[in-house]
């Protein structure tokens, strides 16, 4: 049967009004119960057990109606409802239908429950377990709790490597007359496994002691489901191999010990990326990267990526080399040229540098740098040049529930750097921004996001202070309505500076209309300043966002408010994810 498109919105209409007409009951086809009374968990079961009756006569109905009433009943048990009472008639209208009603009566409560941990598992403390409050005295029995729990013991005794553990009482007493019902689990874990020796086979081109340093394993340790998994995602995130295949089982265990296996397999040497993208910002752009995701047995990396638009190309290359342990520490040494020509600041720069990447136990990163960088500018008709040697930190954390389009989640980043005079450096500037952005999802259609950013330049002469380390405002990512980079401060002649302070915050709503679709209105204030006394620019508008196979793609008509500050109508757009 086909339906033509114009017709689905009737058709879904009058599929709402019986749904909302109807919230108490389920039709199955010829079979429809009804559970009297606020029982919504009674009426999915029913619903569920009863299943999709058709075509049946009249008197095949008055045949299924005895099973019907036992199905209900075994739905009612499951959630400790064990005396409903259930009656039944035919009723006609084009169709006969089977009309159940059922009134779940009173139900049984858990009476008494009695949990036991026997063994080593009882005192280890990795198993912390408290009954959960689902099965506690006075509460409505419901069986699924009662086996989820039974399940969770067993599971958890198997992960720890408990793998002798049983359970010698597991009983669930019912009396239905009294409405009541005990619980009684006994475990008894016998000893506790350890792991073995961990061995790699396969491909095993790297060096033993960088491989070594991906494994957090060591013989005679209490045997960790978890751990095993952590070292599957330590050697699968590595960017090493391709494949990583672990055999851990309790089965292989000799003398309760578990040795552990690893098989590996090299991914692909290299990888070459390239892509074109558009802004509002900087207009068309090309883009293409290059890696070496391994160059020798000690697993050294390197790669290169350029970028070329019209006010702005990049070049930059780096060399990797892991340290102890590799999953969280490595030395990068990078080196770049970058050229911009934006608004009334030319600016051309040269940078070498190094960085310590390390990964914290709280999940922060820290990047601990030193850079060089040459720079040598113009900035309306003032020429500049610049040489700094810049120490710096860096802290930065991600978390998000999906890195390409999240749902919900959060980034920080704070950025210290510094130079001095009596340090190979032409000026004292000590330079200082921090970011933060946050994104909530409420009942899947209704999305917050939240954005801010604040910088400062602490230095002794600002003239000094080259336009890579000033601060300039307005754009796709800062404030919409205003052009890139145009909101700074600016001289007699109204050509831009750069401002010694950063000041940008953003709130946005977004209504989800589809999984794909999605409409935003907007509220953008901020400005680059040399006084924070200085008025902030507002913007605001309305836009539209495309979950598209590539990412996230942002289109924003805004408005921004203050004409004296280059305020207007602009059409804004970018691409990317919100975090």
């Amino acid at each position: 049967m086909t339906i033509r498109t114009t017709l689905l919105p009737v058709w879904f209409g009058l599929f709402c009004l019986v749904c909302v007409a109807s919230p108490a009951t389920y039709a199955a086809g010829q079979v429809e119960v009804e559970v009297k009374g606020d029982f919504p968990a009674l009426q999915d079961n029913a619903d569920i057990f009863i299943g999709d009756v058709t075509e049946r006569t009249a008197e095949g109905l008055r045949r299924y109606a005895p099973h019907a009433i036992s199905q209900i009943q075994q739905a009612f048990k499951a959630l400790g409802y064990y005396s409903p009472e259930i009656t039944w008639n035919i009723e006609y209208s084009d169709i006969p239908e089977l009309k159940l009603t059922a009134i779940p009566g009173e139900p049984v409560r858990i009476e008494s429950r009695d949990i036991q941990i026997k063994g080593d598992m009882g005192q280890d403390p990795d198993f912390s377990f408290t009954p959960p409050a689902s099965i506690a005295p006075g509460k409505i029995l419901n069986h699924s709790n009662y086996e989820s729990t039974r399940k969770y013991i067993e599971n958890r005794a198997q992960k720890l490597g408990y793998f002798e553990g049983k359970f010698t009482e597991h009983r669930l007493a019912v009396d239905p007359e009294k409405r009541t019902a005990a619980i009684q689990l006994v475990y008894v874990s016998g000893p506790r496994y350890k792991f073995g020796d961990v061995s790699f086979d396969g491909d095993t081109y790297f060096e033993q002691k960088l491989i070594d340093g991906f494994v957090e394993i060591r013989p005679g340790d209490p045997y960790d489901a978890d751990k095993v998994a952590e070292l599957d995602s330590n050697l699968s995130n590595s960017g090493y191999f391709g494949a990583v295949v672990i055999n851990a089982s309790g089965q292989n265990a000799e003398n309760r010990t578990v040795p552990v296996n690893v098989r590996l397999s090299r991914r692909d040497p290299r990888s070459v990326a390239a892509g074109v993208g558009f802004s509002t910002d900087v207009g068309p752009r090309v883009r293409g990267t290059w890696a070496e995701h391994w160059i020798n047995p000690m697993g050294h990396r390197r790669g290169a990526e350029a970028e070329i638009s019209e006010p702005r190309q990049n070049l930059s290359a780096w060399y990797e080399l892991p340290l102890d342990p590799p999953m969280t520490d490595a030395i990068r040494f990078t080196g770049g040229y970058q050229y911009e020509d934006i608004e009334d600041v030319v600016s051309e720069r040269l940078t070498f540098g190094q960085q310590w990447r390390h990964q914290l136990d709280n999940e922060w990163l820290r990047v601990l740098s030193l850079r060089y960088e040459k720079e040598r500018y113009n900035i309306g008709d003032e020429p500049g040049d610049s040489r700094l040697l810049l120490p710096g930190i860096s802290y930065s954390k991600i978390e998000a529930d999906n890195p390409m389009d999240p749902n919900r989640g959060y980034r920080l980043q704070l950025d210290v750097t510094g130079a001095t005079r009596n340090l190979a450096s032409t000026a004292d500037v000590l330079h200082v921004l921090g970011i933060a952005k946050g994104l909530v999802t409420f009942a899947d259609k209704h999305r917050f996001l939240v954005r801010a950013q604040a910088g400062a330049v602490a230095t002794n002469d600002f003239d000094d202070v080259p336009p890579s380390l000033r601060f300039f405002a307005g754009g796709d990512q800062s404030v919409r309505g205003y052009g890139y980079e145009t909101l700074t401060p600016k001289n007699a002649d109204d050509d831009s500076l750069g401002g010694r302070y950063l000041l940008v915050g953003s709130m946005e709503y977004q209504y989800a209309l589809t999984s794909q679709w999605r409409l935003a209105t907007f509220y953008d204030r901020g400005n680059a300043l040399d006084n924070l006394t200085d008025p902030l620019a507002t913007g605001v508008g309305v836009g539209i966002r495309w979950v598209s196979p590539v990412g996230p793609l942002r289109l924003d008509v805004a408005k921004g408010l203050d004409e004296e500050l280059g305020g207007g109508w602009r059409l804004h757009f970018s691409m990317g994810p919100e975090l």
